[in-house]
Formats: C-alpha cells, structure tokens, sequence
C-alpha cells in the first residue's frame, strides 16, 4: 500500500480506558458486595452498565474500534490468571464454590487464605497481582470473560478489539508459587501455555472477534536472548494457528529494542509501539527493520500516562513519517487510558485558563480522533482543532505559573554538602539510641490510621459548610487522641499521630505547596478499589509555609514516647502526581526537595526527634531500560538527601517502600543515607530482608510482618515468624518491626486486632534473643 493508501486507511482506536465511572460507581459497587449491601446481579449489572458507556462514549468520539477484556473488577492480570486456570491450589476450593467470591478471595485473602502477592505494573501506580507458578502448574482455558465482553460490544453495533495480556509478559511477570523452588522460571511453561491461548484465540473468533491484541509490555525491558528467543518462539506459534483472528501485538512504556526484529517478521497482522516515550528510538529501529510491509502499524502517539494535551502538529508529524513503513498506520494513545483520570471538563476549581492545558482520557480520545482525520483526510479537516491546539500549547508556555525566579535561584545555589548528613551513620546511630532508648525489635506503624466512615463525613461537611474550620478541627484532635491512646496502650514504642486530617499522602501536600494543581474527580486506580487523585504538577513548586507541624507537634504533647513526623518524598511526590514535561524530572524532583527540607527543618525545630520522609515510588519509577537508571537514581537519591540532611545527627530519619521489586536498587537504597527504612515483606515472604542482607545494607531495617492489603488479622505467631525469618537477615540491633504499609485502607476492628499481635510478637521474639 501507498503512504496516500495508507493515510486514508488511518483510524482511531485505544487499548483500554477507566474503569471506574465517573463517579466510581464500580468501587461503590465492588465494596457494597464486600459488605453484603450489594448482590452479585446487581454488581454485575453495574459493571455491565459502566462497560456499556465507556463503549458508547468512545464511538460517539470517532474511536472506530473499542477495546473489550480491559475491563476488570480488580487486575487484568488476575483476570489472565483466571482465564488460563492458573489459581493457586490454596484458592481452587473457593473459585469452584463460588467464582466471584474466589476471585476477590485471590485478590485480597480471607482469615483463613493468604492473596497472591501485589506489585506495581512496570513504572507505574497501577498494582497487579502476581502469578503464582511452578513446575507442576497446568493451564485450562476459560475465556467466559473474554468471550462475553466481546459480545456485549458488537451487540451494540459496535467494531470491537479483545485485548488480552500476551503469554510472554504473563509469564514474565508470574512468581514461583509458594514451595517451589526460588529459582524455577515460569518462563519454561510457555510451551504449556500456548494452546491455552490458541484456544482462548479460537474462541473470540468463533464469537466475532476480527482483531485480538496481546499486550506484551514486558518485552520494552532489557531480554535475554533466551526471552527474545522465547518470544519469537510464541509468536511464530500463534501467528501458525489456522482457527484464530487476526493477532496485534501491542508495546508500551518504552523502546521495544532487540524485541522489535522478533515482532517485527512473526507471523502476526500488527504491531503497536509507544511513539511518547520512545518516539525516536522505535522509529529508527522501525525503519532499519524495514518497516512493517503488510502489516497494521498501530501508532501510539497521544501520552496515555499524562494529562498534558497533544501537539498535534508535532504527532501529525511522527505520524507522516511512520506512512510508508506499513502496510496501514493507526492512531491510538501509547498506552491504556486506565492511567489517566476520565473526564477534565467536569473539574470546576481550575482555572479555564489552564483547563485548557489538560486531557484526560475523554479528551485524549478526542485528540486520537483529530489525528486520525487529520492524517487520513489532510490538516484542512482539522484546522479547528489545530488553531486551539496551538494556543493551547503557546498558553502554558507563556504562563507565569510556569516559571518562580525566586526558586529557580534557590535551585541555582544548592551545592553537593547541601545533600550530606554532617556525620556518618554509625555516629548518628549512637546519638540516636542514647537520645530514644529504644528496646531491641522497637514497634512503630508507617503513618495512617484508619480513615473512618466520621472523618471522611468531617471533611465534606467542611467543604459543603456544614460545620466551621474549629468544628473540624476538634474532631481531628479527637481522632488524633484515639490513636495516640490507643499505640501507647498497645505498647508501640514509636508512635505516630494518624494522619486523620490527611485526604492523600501526595495530595494533601500538593494542596500547600504552589505549582500544585488539585482535581475533584481526577480519579485513577492505584489497585482493586483504590483509586486516588493525582495532584497536578503545573509550574515551579515552593512552601509557603509549614505543612504538618501543627497537626505533629499536638500529637507530641499528648504522650512521652516520641512521634513521628510524617512526609511524602520528592520522588513519591513527582511519581504520584502528573508532572510538568517541559523541564527534565531532575530538576522537578529538587525543587520539591527544598521544600520538604523546610518542613523538615522546621518538625525538627518543634522537638520532632523521628521524622519519615516516605519514598515508596523509588522503585515504581526506576527506567525499565538498565541504561537509563543509573541517571535517574543520581538524581533521585540525591533529591531525598537533600530533604533530609539539614538536620542534626541525633534526629532519627526514616524511610518507607512498599509493593515493589526491591533487590534492583539495593545500592539506591543505601545512597540514601536513611537511618531506618521500612519496607513491604509480608506477601514476599521477608525476601527484601535477604536482599539487605545480601548487599551488606548497614543500617537499620523494619521489613513488613503485616499485610495491610488484606483484610484478614495476622496471628501474633505468623508475625513472630515473620521476625525470626527477618533475624536470620538482619541482626537484633537493625530490626524493627511494623506493618507492610499505612493502615488508611483498613477498619480499626482489624487494626486494633493486628497490631496487638504484632506488638506481642515483638515481646515474645524479644524474649528468645540471648542475653547481651
């Protein structure tokens, strides 16, 4: 085909959209059956109704082929996990009683039965869950899912495209199941798996399917040949089959590399490659392959992880390039609309102005409709769009907000001693002690409390003014006393103050630092039913002043033990937010540093002696290619040093992670020069605790004897066990104990419960250590 044949054929399409709705009606619906409120017809019917929007405002957009299958009540991969029969055999006697209640079972645990382990999807917030795999693992289709989605599409009239995880990525994201061997390579079922999802195909065919894809992200990370070899090996498989529809295979998030020629001579009808992150590397590798002659390209040119709108005649250009190259070129954004919120014109407190800056997933699919016509009928089609586009673009650029010369100059002034502690750890370890007395196994949770039912109801009723700002106020300072109470009682030996008037770890700072942007309905799933709203990173970010010191020092006054200061870090707070991408990350990270410095300075001035300064997106954000991070980790550890290094030796500064894959930044860890670090271990089984101890990490540790994500109350003799397998790693003098993560998600039944046997579990392995 021409590049004139190829631009007329162009059109629109994404890979996945919000789940939620507007107004989170699949969450309300989700938790209501967890709670016995809401039966399974009527969730179902709720989710069946939501699927049904999504859909119709995508064609009503111009979107020429929906996605179905991207829906999910918790996690997609979960719901591969599903359909090949993968359920771990703890949780087979639930699915085969009652498949709803088994999956949410998988998903978040019972009393009786530990969930898969949680980790974040690649570089992003979204959580997955992990699949449980091992030698004797035999796969069984079960497309029911995929099969009825897909009809409820074309039922409407509507062109529809299953989008499915790849078997590759499936397998490479997949764990050894508990008992199997640490080094077994859920990899070498792949010969095991392929019929599984030749039937699966098989099935979406003979229900209408035209286009199946098959999301491969994971082949955007550094591959082994024996991984490249595994892929082309699938592939070839696949694209062999007779009885199946025609195979997408779809990349996001980065470069697609050495697995670009594999893709790129399989047997398969398209590919989709991620034109925002990796515009220019995949377009010259593109061309040395040769292109894609006879095959869809599919073009993922509008950013599906931020909310910026779209040049478009930058797009339209990277599009006009890629004709030629294929067979047929469409246009899509890079990735899943999931990771953006759904609608920005419902938001009503950000200026017009800027509104016009931003594009959530309503918009983008807009903007993916206007490049489409535009590229298949030239630019006079789309003039309109173009003339807003460009005054869009011309706005921000020219804005004030944009650009504060006062932090700028700041920025200018830091030098290298700004992000050192005065003196070495193992001097600040001994002032430390000497100042806390701490016992050996010292007890502290992460940061949040429960956020109740109440304290949700005290915030609107502030926003909608039903009580004043002193009404609310009493009714944090009761909450804060219940907790400081409730910790001294228990016998936690570092305490915390709740962070009850806190709506979001990220956003409840992003509210008081300038630069920030806040939405009202920019939801977004972080995993099952948590979704939460990014603050927006618009322009040079400065503190006007203190943040969290009233809210600390209260708590402070009410007991003797020492309470933690709590703060997000600079990384956290870039990762969490939609950043500006007019500047490098780098220099975004460094202004937030020099604000949390302040605070910190400041908690430490008000008699804060333990201040944590929260980096649970360190890892989250790590590049998913190896010749990227050593740039990325220079700065990042250096913006959380220069946090927390004003301070004097005997303040005790801690750190927290959660729900990542640890043992790739070991050596980061340690660059951050923390006193104590927190992390998750529970669901992993204390494999950081290992990962420490492997690298020779010199200080202080408190690896996870809680899984906050479940709602099942772990023995106090689960807990200890937990310790006694974190002691083999890390020895007495290093160790704390604490939960996996804060308690916000949680009731305080389950709460209270928990941490009472993790309190006394710390008493009884205390007991077993030899006397010094």
């Amino acid at each position: 085909m021409t590049s004139k044949s190829a631009a007329a054929a162009a059109r629109a399409t994404v890979y996945g959209y919000p789940r939620q709705g507007q107004h989170r009606e699949l969450k309300k619906a989700i938790e209501g059956y967890w709670k016995g409120r809401v039966t399974a017809d009527a969730l179902r019917g709720t989710a069946a109704e939501l699927r049904r929007s999504n859909w119709q405002q995508l064609a009503d957009a111009g979107i020429h082929e929906v996605p179905t299958g991207d829906f999910s009540y918790y996690d997609h991969v979960l719901d591969t996990s599903v359909m090949v029969g993968a359920i771990p055999e703890r949780h087979r006697d639930a699915v085969a009683a009652h498949a709803l209640n088994g999956y949410f079972a998988m998903a978040r645990g019972t009393q009786e039965v530990a969930p898969l382990e949680m980790t974040k999807w690649f570089d992003t917030n979204y959580h997955y869950l992990v699949p449980e795999l091992g030698p004797d693992t035999h796969f069984t289709a079960n497309s029911a899912k995929q099969v009825a989605e897909l009809k409820e599409a074309l039922a409407l009239g509507l062109a529809a495209r299953p989008v499915l995880v790849g078997p590759v990525t499936y397998l490479l994201l997949a764990k050894p199941a508990p008992g199997v061997a640490a080094d077994f390579e859920p990899l070498t079922l792949l010969d095991r798996l392929l019929p599984v999802y030749a039937e699966v195909l098989a099935d979406l065919r003979a229900a209408g399917a035209e286009w199946v894809q098959l999301d491969e992200p994971a082949l955007v990370q550094d591959r082994t040949p024996a991984e490249l070899d595994a892929a082309e090996r699938a592939y070839r498989d696949l694209g062999a089959l007779t009885d199946r529809p025609k195979l997408l295979v779809a990349s996001y998030f980065d470069r697609l590399g050495d697995a670009l020629p594999v893709l790129a001579k399989a047997p398969v009808e398209g590919l989709a490659l991620d034109f925002t992150e990796a515009a220019a590397a995949n377009l010259e590798a593109l061309a040395a392959v040769g292109g894609l002659p006879g095959k869809r390209l599919v073009a993922g040119v509008v950013n599906g992880r931020n909310i910026w709108i779209n040049d478009l005649p930058q797009s339209l250009s990277t599009l006009g390039t890629l004709l030629g190259l294929a067979d047929r070129v469409d246009v899509a954004a890079s990735c899943s609309l999931l990771h953006v919120p759904l609608d920005a014109s419902v938001e009503r407190d950000i200026e017009p102005q800027i509104l016009r800056w931003l594009a959530f997933a309503k918009q983008k699919s807009a903007e993916i409709v206007a490049l489409a016509k535009g590229l298949a009928q030239g630019t006079d089609a789309i003039t309109g769009e173009l003339a807003a586009n460009r005054a869009a673009l011309a706005s921000r650029a020219g804005s004030p907000i944009t650009h504060d010369p006062a932090v700028r100059a700041r920025i200018a002034a830091v030098t290298d001693a700004d992000a050192r502690r005065s003196q070495p750890y193992t001097e600040r370890a001994a002032a430390q002690r000497a100042h806390l007395g701490l016992p050996l196994l010292p007890t502290t949770t992460i940061g949040s409390f429960p956020q109740t039912d109440e304290l949700r109801a005290a915030r609107a009723d502030l926003r909608a003014g039903r009580i004043d700002t002193a009404g609310y106020e009493e009714r944090i300072k009761a909450e804060i006393q219940e907790v400081i109470s409730f910790q001294e009682t228990t016998g936690i030996d570092v305490l915390v103050h709740g962070e009850p008037e806190r709506n979001d770890m990220v956003q409840y700072f992003a509210e008081q630092l300038t630069g920030y942007l806040a939405t009202q309905r920019g939801w977004v799933q972080s995993y099952g039913t948590r979704y939460v709203r990014p603050p927006i990173l618009a322009g040079d970010i400065s503190r006007p002043e203190p943040m969290t010191v009233r809210w600390t020092t209260y708590a402070q006054s009410l007991t003797r033990r020492p309470v933690k200061g709590m703060l997000t870090g600079p990384v956290t707070m870039l990762a969490w937010s939609f950043v500006r991408d007019d500047q490098p990350l780098g220099d975004t990270a460094r202004q937030v540093a020099l604000a949390l410095r302040d605070e910190v300075d400041d908690l430490e001035a008000a008699g804060s002696s333990v201040i944590q300064v929260d980096e649970p997106a360190l890892r989250e954000t790590l590049p998913l290619r190896a010749t990227d991070r050593e740039a990325y980790l220079a700065w990042a550890t250096e913006a959380f040093r220069l946090s927390t290094a004003g301070v004097r030796p005997g303040t005790q500064i801690h750190t927290h992670m959660c729900y990542a894959e640890f043992g790739d930044i070991v050596q980061a860890i340690d660059d951050l020069d923390a006193d104590v670090i927190s992390l998750e271990a529970a669901r992993s089984h204390m494999q950081v605790a290992r990962e420490l101890a492997a690298h020779g990490y010199p200080r202080e540790a408190g690896p996870g004897v809680y899984d906050i994500h479940s709602p099942r109350v772990p023995s106090a003799e689960e807990a200890a066990e937990l310790l006694r397998t974190g002691l083999k790693a890390i020895p007495a003098e290093r160790l704390w104990v604490n939960p996996d993560c804060g308690l916000k998600t949680r009731g305080w039944a389950e709460t209270r419960a928990s941490l009472e046997n993790l309190v006394a579990a710390a008493r009884t392995v205390r007991g077993e250590l030899p006397a010094s």
